[in-house]
């Protein structure tokens, strides 16, 4: 298959796009129509808008460029691109489905420059080889693609149903848990946990993780009511021993500590729970560990925790600059969590498993279909899946 760089199959339109700091960016939110789009995704709407054509933003810094890693996204109606996302079109040589495909799946980490913060800049951007066939060719691996693309989505749509259900049952039956328009008790979060509690992060920084050992969760592994343990780090037992503040018990709620507030899936305030036996895992300093104390319904608080009424009121508390904050201890430790009679949290907990038992079937075939996308992918860019 022909090799050909990414220069010569398309062309730039990075001297088009216009970066907006925060009050620029407010001017502009007056009437919210168009996607205003950064490194990664969409970052929010304004009122005006530069491209209006079909285009391939990839992400320049502060992306993810490693194998089978989302680095590329395509647009095609109005938006306005910030200069943190290269913008390309194609020329005649390729079809911007192709490429986007190629880019996500192929591993890109060759070409980033910057240790801290990674940087794909225009002239490495520029010189990726991409395995080019036939035009015909590239037309039907796309299609196929898109086809297993669309049946992962329609799953993960229907994921998103289940999750807006138990929210709209959790309103139903308790209110806004942040206004609390139904009057029920409230208490602070320090009243109802026996430790609150920031990870360490232990000296050394990543020379310390090992191939296998402790589970070290870090704030990537946080997500909203569910932990992420693709990319999770290790340490030894001799480490551990010396956080031993910071080890987890079964049970206890974790929250992101710090993290952007600026993106649909903010970083900051992300809560999930651990599930495990005691003390085989540790968190680092950008997590908080709360421990409830006997006869708290985790499962309530957590909801609660992940309700979007309280993740703006997260947004509300924590400190820091536009784009990266942090959530203080002292303002963990006087969240108003309401409190209704046990009896009806109950209630409510049983409810949520019924939905989370029809969610784990649609999260089996989310597998599925991702399996199948993902070995669709490998055979198109080894020739194998269009003769």
């Amino acid at each position: 298959m022909e090799l050909l760089e990414l220069g010569k199959l398309t062309f730039n339109l990075d001297n088009k796009r216009i970066p907006l700091n925060s009050r620029e960016r407010s001017k502009k939110e007056s009437k919210p129509l168009y996607p205003y789009i950064g490194a990664n995704n969409i970052m929010g709407y304004i009122d005006e808008y530069i491209f209006d054509e079909k285009i391939l933003c990839i992400a320049e810094d502060g992306g993810s460029w490693g194998f089978n890693q989302t680095c590329a996204k395509i647009y095609n109606e109005k938006c306005w691109v910030n200069n943190h996302a290269h913008v390309v079109t194609a020329n005649d040589k390729v079809i911007l489905e192709y490429l986007m495909y190629y880019l996500n799946y192929a591993d890109l980490s060759l070409y980033i420059n910057g240790a801290t913060r990674g940087k794909l800049t225009k002239t490495s951007l520029n010189s990726i080889k991409i395995p080019l066939p036939p035009l015909a060719t590239q037309k039907k691996i796309a299609a196929i693609l898109d086809e297993a693309d669309t049946l992962r989505q329609l799953n993960k749509d229907l994921i998103a149903k289940y999750d807006a259900l138990t929210q709209s049952l959790f309103l139903e039956m308790f209110g806004d848990p942040v206004a609390n328009p139904m009057g029920w008790e409230v208490k602070k979060m320090k009243e109802i946990s026996t430790k609150i509690h920031s990870g360490n992060t232990p000296k050394g920084g990543s020379k310390v993780y090992v191939d296998k050992g402790i589970v070290f969760l870090r704030s990537q592994n946080v997500w909203k009511n569910r932990l992420e343990l693709d990319n999770v780090a290790y340490i030894d037992e001799e480490t551990q021993s010396k956080m031993m503040k910071s080890s987890l018990k079964n049970r206890d709620i974790l929250m992101t500590k710090t993290g952007r507030i600026n993106t649909e899936n903010s970083s900051l305030g992300r809560a999930a729970m651990f599930e495990g036996e005691d003390d085989t895992a540790n968190v680092n300093g950008h997590v908080y560990l709360i421990r409830l104390k006997e006869g708290v319904i985790n499962e309530f608080v957590l909801h609660i925790l992940t309700t979007n009424e309280y993740r703006e009121h997260i947004r509300r508390v924590c400190v820091g600059g536009i784009d990266k904050r942090q959530l203080n201890k002292n303002h963990l430790e006087d969240f108003p969590i309401i409190y209704p009679p046990i009896e009806k949290q109950r209630k409510f907990i049983t409810k949520l498993e019924t939905i989370r038992e029809l969610k784990q079937n649609v999260q089996q075939s989310l597998q599925k279909s991702e399996d199948l996308f993902n070995s669709l992918l490998q055979k198109a860019f080894k020739g194998e899946l269009v003769k």
